[in-house]
C-alpha cells in the first residue's frame, strides 16, 4: 500500500474558471458542492498521479538492483518521492506545455520526471523513467488509483453520512402510523419509519457489494506480455515484479493477462453497482416528492427564498427534484461507462481514453445529489395532522384485518363479506365498520376483539 505520506494530499486551487463561463454546470453552477472532486478527477489531478506511479515505479525498479540502478541510494527516494507529493500547479502546466509539443499526454510527464531529476543531479538514471511501458501501464494505474481514492475519501463519507442521517430519522419515526399506497391507493397501513429503514437497508446491501468489487489495473508493457522486460533483463520475475508493486505498493489488483489495456470488468461492475445506489435514491427522492405533495411533510422556510416567480404561496420540493435529475444523469453516464469500456477493438483502440477522462462527470451529478438530499431531508417538517387525518378518512383499510381473523375463525366466506361492504359506492368510516362488525354472526367477545383494530394500529411489525 501507499505509505501515509505519499496519499495524495494535494488539492489544486481552483483552476481558472469563471463559473458563469463554464460549459458544464459541474464546474460552473455546482462548483461549490463538486469542487472536492477536482483532486482526483481534473486534468492536473490526472497528471499527478501519473507522476505519481512513474516515481514509485522507478523506486521500485531500484528495489530490484537492476545493474543501472544498483548504485542508485535509497536514501534519494524521499527526494524523488517529493516530486509527487509537492506536485503543484505550475508541475502540472510545465507538463501540459511538453505535451504541447509532443501531442501525448503520459510521454510529457515522462519528460518533465526526466527535467526533475537532471535538477536533482539524477542524469545518470534518466533511461529508467519509464522503462520498458506503455502509456497504458500508467493511465490503468493512475486512474483507478485516483478512482478508489476519490470513492475511499469523498464517495463513502457522503454516502454513508446519508444512510445515517436517513436512519436517525427512521428512528425518530419509527411509531408515526401512516396510510400506505399500493398502485396509487389506500393500502394496509404501515410506519413512516420503516418505510424509511426500507431505504436504509437497500442501500447497506448495495454498498456492501460495491466495497467487494476490486480496482483492476493493467500492468504489463505494450500488449501485456512483459515483452520489453524480458528482452532487457530476461532472468527476472516480471511478474511477480508487477503483482508486489501494483497489488501492495499501490494498493490496486493487477489483472494477469491483458492486452495493451486493463480490460476494466470490474470498473463496470463498479459502475453499475454506483447506478444501483443512484436508482435506490431516485426510487427515495421520487416517494418523498410525493409525501410532501400528500402533505405529509412541510418544508422549512428560509427568509428570502422564492418558490415561484409567479405564486408566492409556494415551497417546492426542489433539493429532491434536483437530486432525481442529478441521479438520472450519472445514470446515463454510468451505463455508458460500463458498457463501452470492456470493449477494445483487437490488443487496443483509443476509445477508452476520451471516455475514461469523464469517470469524475457521473460522481459529480452524484456528489451534488447526496448534497440536495441532505438539504431536502434537514427542511423537513412532520406533519402528523395530515398523515393522522389521512388514516381516519381511510377505514376501509382494516378490512384486510377483520376478513383475516374471522377466516381464522372459520367464519364462512369473510373476503366476500368485505369485498361487498368496502366496494359500495359510500364512504367507509368507523360507525360503518362498527356497524358491520355488529351484523356478524359471532361472539361478543370477537365482536370487541375486532372493534378495536383502527387504521392508526393496525401496522403489523
Amino acid at each position: 500500500m501507499l505509505k501515509k505520506n505519499l496519499k495524495l494530499q494535494f488539492i489544486l486551487k481552483t483552476m481558472n474558471i469563471l463559473a458563469l463561463n463554464a460549459i458544464s454546470p459541474i464546474d460552473g453552477r455546482y462548483r461549490k458542492s463538486t469542487q472536492e472532486l477536482a483532486a482526483y478527477f481534473s486534468e492536473a489531478a490526472l497528471i499527478k498521479y501519473r507522476v505519481l506511479v512513474e516515481v514509485e515505479y522507478f523506486i521500485a525498479l531500484c528495489d530490484l538492483k537492476l545493474p543501472g540502478l544498483a548504485d542508485f541510494d535509497s536514501k534519494n527516494y524521499q527526494a524523488i518521492r517529493n516530486l509527487a507529493i509537492h506536485f503543484n500547479e505550475n508541475d502540472a502546466q510545465k507538463i501540459k506545455d511538453i505535451e504541447a509539443v509532443t501531442n501525448h499526454d503520459v510521454k510529457a510527464v515522462e519528460y518533465f520526471l526526466k527535467e526533475a531529476f537532471t535538477a536533482l543531479g539524477f542524469e545518470k538514471y534518466l533511461e529508467y523513467i519509464h522503462f520498458g511501458l506503455t502509456s497504458q501501464d500508467i493511465n490503468n494505474t493512475a486512474i483507478p488509483l485516483s478512482f478508489q481514492q476519490a470513492i475511499h475519501e469523498v464517495y463513502f463519507p457522503h454516502i454513508e453520512n446519508l444512510i445515517s442521517q436517513l436512519q436517525v430519522l427512521a428512528t425518530n419515526w419509527k411509531d408515526i402510523s401512516m396510510l400506505a399506497h399500493t398502485h396509487g391507493q389506500p393500502a394496509s397501513p404501515t410506519r413512516l419509519g420503516k418505510e424509511l429503514e426500507v431505504f436504509v437497508e437497500r442501500l447497506n446491501v448495495q454498498l456492501i457489494q460495491f466495497k467487494q468489487i476490486p480496482y483492476s489495473a493493467k500492468f504489463g508493457g505494450a500488449t501485456g506480455n512483459f515483452n520489453a522486460h524480458k528482452v532487457a533483463y530476461g532472468e527476472i520475475d516480471w511478474i511477480n515484479f508487477a503483482n508486489e508493486f501494483v497489488n501492495k505498493q499501490l494498493g490496486l489488483s493487477r489483472s494477469q493477462r491483458t492486452t495493451q489495456v486493463e480490460h476494466y470488468d470490474n470498473f463496470a461492475a463498479q459502475f453499475d453497482a454506483l447506478k444501483r445506489i443512484n436508482t435506490i435514491l431516485i426510487d427515495f427522492s421520487r416517494d418523498m416528492w410525493s409525501y410532501i405533495s400528500m402533505n405529509y411533510f412541510n418544508q422549512q422556510i428560509k427568509a428570502g427564498e422564492i418558490g415561484s416567480s409567479a405564486m408566492p404561496h409556494k415551497v417546492n420540493p426542489i433539493d429532491f427534484e434536483n437530486a432525481e435529475g442529478n441521479l438520472g444523469l450519472a445514470n446515463a453516464l454510468f451505463e455508458h461507462l460500463a458498457a463501452k469500456l470492456p470493449i477494445s477493438r483487437l490488443q487496443r483502440d483509443l476509445t477508452d481514453s476520451t471516455v475514461f477522462r469523464n469517470i469524475g462527470v457521473p460522481l459529480a451529478h452524484t456528489l451534488i445529489s447526496f448534497k440536495s438530499l441532505k438539504k431536502g431531508l434537514e427542511k423537513l417538517l412532520l406533519n402528523e395532522a395530515a398523515l393522522t387525518a389521512d388514516l381516519e378518512n381511510n377505514w376501509a383499510v382494516v378490512a384486510e384485518a377483520i376478513q383475516t381473523v374471522l377466516r381464522r375463525e372459520n367464519f364462512p366466506k369473510p373476503y366476500e363479506a368485505l369485498k361487498d361492504l368496502t366496494r359500495k359506492n359510500e364512504k367507509i368510516t368507523q360507525e360503518s365498520i362498527r356497524n358491520f362488525i355488529d351484523g356478524l354472526a359471532i361472539s361478543d367477545s370477537l365482536k370487541e376483539e375486532l372493534k378495536l383494530i383502527s387504521p392508526h394500529n393496525y401496522t403489523g411489525f
